[in-house]
């Protein structure tokens, strides 16, 4: 919504940032069909979390000096160039920088958002994976 409606560029690292929460869906929905593998399923759901936690908490360093971009913000998707003079558009287009933050929910970025998110997501997980056996 924010990226498309509301018009404001991600950076590589906000992109990268998307990919948990997709692949949530994808192991949830295998959840739906598969009954008999609850346990591991949220288990892989932690991990998907610790992940987005982790890659956020990067994120945020970088927005907050501590860290130094990496090539990973500098990378550019280039799978749709097809011609010279698109190659030339996009060198002079200037990339969105992960340091950046253009876009702001009650004065926090959308990273330090995720980041909560992510552990409140890990917290629930936990509950329960270890309540599992007792609510079986």
């Amino acid at each position: 919504f924010i990226e498309y409606v509301l018009g404001y560029q991600p950076c590589n690292l906000c992109l990268i940032e998307r990919i948990p929460y997709g692949l949530s869906i994808i192991l949830i929905t295998l959840s739906y069909f598969y009954k008999k593998n609850d346990k591991f399923i949220i288990l892989l759901l932690i991990l998907t979390f610790f992940f987005s936690f982790a890659i956020s908490a990067y994120h945020l360093g970088i927005e907050q000096g501590l860290f130094e971009e990496s090539a990973v913000c500098g990378l550019k998707n280039t799978t749709g160039i097809i011609s010279k003079e698109e190659l030339l558009k996009q060198l002079q287009e200037k990339p969105i920088s992960c340091k950046d933050v253009t876009f702001r929910i009650f004065g926090l970025s959308l990273t330090s958002i995720n980041i909560l998110l992510s552990l409140i997501l890990i917290t629930l997980l936990t509950k329960i994976y270890i309540s599992y056996e007792k609510n079986k």
